[in-house]
């Protein structure tokens, strides 16, 4: 029997899928690993380069990896589901709303490297500047924002796998952290981004497919046109709280409520998650905020893409066609529209490209979590137990974590799931359990005034004045306590606010009442090294050109491959020097690419919450002309997401592949002559 009406796959692709996905990558990661390794000297064994890829990596990559680590199920499930419940408002307030705090990040990721250059976690700058109680207390808000995230991607997808295949979701449930903890381990942080790398480019292209599936009428005879879905949507109506009763409006009551939420929630999804703390951290200084503006506006055109398209075609279908599945409230909960829409758009092939879609997106986000809690449980967690550890407990306790923690997800992703409580719930929770922390969390990494005790005082407060604000709006508009009515509009918006806004008052007005005046000496000492000899790496040109093996000035010249083997071992102990000497980067030169981050982030931030939603909302409802034109701009964005995360990378480390294809070409011709040396 079927699981669902979208099941067109039979259990063994759902099985094939978790398993030899994951099998996949785990060989894919080695492989890199390995060819790292042995042709650029670049070895995963060493602490910085596993956690945070010995903080040299380029804009393009770094942007590429915070697309593949913000593209969760929910990225591609929850706004296919806003969409498919409230029209066209749904995909611009998740996608704008989940935009702006990555964009607001490029500045806390150069505040990290100017205030904190040594640290390989933000907790550590709470250590540091606050001491053990505060440190404990942000340790509790960051580990329950990896917890309800990891829960997220695993229940989202688990049930898409169990919908498009009828796999049991038990076993898809844990089966999915425990093969990702697989092939996270066998990379680090630098094989990871290559990995999203490659993840992203397959995103892309399914979206593309995808869209032009829905909107082009060669490829596809349900939908086909822009005024096709306009006539559809037209019938689906009407819907209440929207003007008009249409879909095809901005002016949302319920859209708007949402993105309220979306908003709040995914402050806490940034800024308390070490994984994009660690792509600022693996980020070259001068590149760090480049790539979050990069990273963020590449990323707004996933949701908008999908929503639009497989979203709005659910919505469209639904009821109307008997190739689209009927679901139930729960199901659209969990964002199995798209899916359904995707099944009936192209059937085995659309269930096939979704379901490698959603697995993509799942295993790339939850190993970016499984590194991330690896490293606060190597730096933050065992250095309580272990005040001065060594390189290699520090590596192993980084590793044990990762399948540790991949187990944790998977118990409790399975206690979640028997409790009906599905991925758009936690979506809409999350906020009021994490946002408490947001602000003092900022403000310890950017603001010198910012006063401990009233950040200590605000965060718990906060969060106990939100999760019963909650629960008492709730219970007084609903009538009980159940997941449905915890998870409706204005309870959980109620909670949201209080929960990010009360310990933002509390400690703004505390450190202006008594300000630190921090000096941030304390956070810039972490992982702070005595310095080593200059000459053990790098030396002066004479010293290098009049030295040879056997001390006489006039070595013979060695042969073309030992030449180019020699000038790539240059470029990588010139790699090592910049990883070394990115830790005392000029202090005018991080104030000045802080500043260009805000002049830039700032204003995209107002015109995505403010001047494009007030321009959206000046036609009551949108024509077929409307949604044309607004497919077009979404389509326009995707391609030039596309340039930034597929071909950007690719540009800024060319060098770096013809250094790999020139060691390739040598052990090709003289088998061993490729290899160089390693960095440790």
């Amino acid at each position: 029997m079927a699981a669902s009406a979208a099941q067109v796959l039979p259990q063994g692709a759902g099985w094939a899928v978790v398993v030899g996905l994951a099998i996949g990558f785990s060989v894919v990661m080695i492989f890199i690993t390995w060819m790292q390794e042995r042709y650029t000297g670049i070895s995963a064994k060493n602490n910085d380069e596993f956690a945070s890829a010995s903080r040299s990596v380029k804009t393009g990559l770094i942007a590429a990896g915070i697309v593949s680590a913000w593209t969760w199920a929910a990225t591609l499930l929850q706004s296919s589901a806003v969409a498919f419940r409230y029209g066209i408002s749904g995909p611009l307030w998740y996608a704008c709303g989940a935009t702006v705090q990555v964009l607001a990040f490029a500045m806390v990721a150069v505040k990290l490297k100017q205030n904190a250059p040594g640290a390989s976690t933000f907790l550590q700058v709470i250590k540091a500047r606050w001491g053990a109680g505060a440190h404990l207390m942000v340790m509790f808000f960051a580990l329950v924002t990896n917890m309800l995230v990891g829960i997220m991607l695993v229940l989202g997808g688990s049930g898409t796998v169990h919908q498009l295949t009828g796999m049991p979701i038990l076993g898809s449930i844990f089966l999915t952290p425990l093969g990702v903890a697989i092939y996270t381990l066998t990379g680090g942080m630098r094989a990871t981004l290559l990995a999203d790398y490659s993840h992203t480019v397959v995103l892309i292209v399914l979206l593309f497919v995808f869209a032009f599936t829905v909107y082009t009428p060669a490829l596809s005879d349900l939908i086909g046109s822009p005024s096709r879905m306009v006539e559809l949507l037209a019938q689906a109506a009407p819907v209440e709280g929207n003007a008009a009763g249409s879909y095809l409006t901005v002016r949302s009551r319920s859209g708007f409520i949402f993105g309220l939420i979306n908003i709040i929630g995914n402050c806490g999804t940034i800024f308390l998650d070490q994984s994009y703390h660690q792509r600022g951290i693996a980020s070259q200084v001068s590149t760090a905020s480049k790539a979050f503006i990069l990273g963020g506006l590449a990323w707004t055109a996933i949701p908008l893409t999908i929503a639009s398209t497989l979203g709005l075609a659910a919505r469209a279908l639904y009821g109307q066609s008997d190739a689209m599945a009927v679901l139930t409230d729960s199901e659209i909960s969990a964002g199995l529209p798209a899916p359904a829409a995707a099944v009936a758009l192209l059937g085995k092939s659309g269930a096939a490209a979704m379901l490698c879609l959603l697995y993509l997106a799942v295993t790339s986000a939850t190993s970016a979590q499984l590194i991330a809690v690896s490293s606060i449980f190597a730096f933050d967690i065992f250095a309580l137990f272990k005040k001065e550890p060594s390189k290699r407990a520090t590596f192993i306790a980084s590793h044990v974590a990762v399948p540790v923690w991949a187990l944790i997800l998977g118990c409790l992703s399975t206690g979640f799931n028997y409790a009906g409580v599905g991925m758009g719930s936690l979506y809409v929770w999350l906020g009021i359990w994490v946002s408490s922390a947001v602000f003092p969390v900022f403000a310890a990494i950017c603001w010198s005034k910012a006063n401990k005790r009233s950040a200590m005082i605000g965060m718990p407060t906060g969060l106990a004045l939100g999760v019963m604000t909650w629960l008492v709006t709730c219970y007084k508009l609903e009538g009980s306590l159940t997941v449905a009515h915890l998870s409706a509009d204005y309870p959980v918006l109620a909670g949201n606010l209080v929960s990010i806004i009360i310990p933002t008052v509390i400690t703004i007005a505390g450190s202006y009442i008594w300000p630190e005046n921090y000096d941030f000496e304390g956070t810039r000492a972490i992982g702070r090294e005595p310095a080593r000899p200059s000459s053990s790496m790098h030396g002066s040109p004479k010293d290098e050109t009049s030295s040879s093996p056997s001390g006489d000035a006039k070595a013979p010249l060695a042969s073309p491959e030992r030449r180019g083997s020699e000038e790539e071992k240059m470029q990588v102990q010139d790699l090592a020097f910049q990883s070394e000497q990115a830790k005392g980067e000029n202090p005018d030169d991080l104030q000045k690419s802080f500043r260009m981050a805000a002049y830039i982030s700032l204003p995209l931030t107002f015109i995505l919450l403010v001047f494009l939603p007030c321009m959206m909302i000046i036609k009551r409802v949108w024509t077929s002309s409307g949604l044309a034109a607004w497919i077009s701009i979404i389509l326009l964005w995707l391609f030039i997401s596309s340039g930034i995360v597929v071909v950007l990378p690719i540009w800024e480390s060319r060098r770096a592949l013809a250094g790999i294809l020139r060691g390739i070409a040598r052990d090709v011709r003289h088998p061993g002559t490729g290899k160089v040396e390693r960095i440790n």
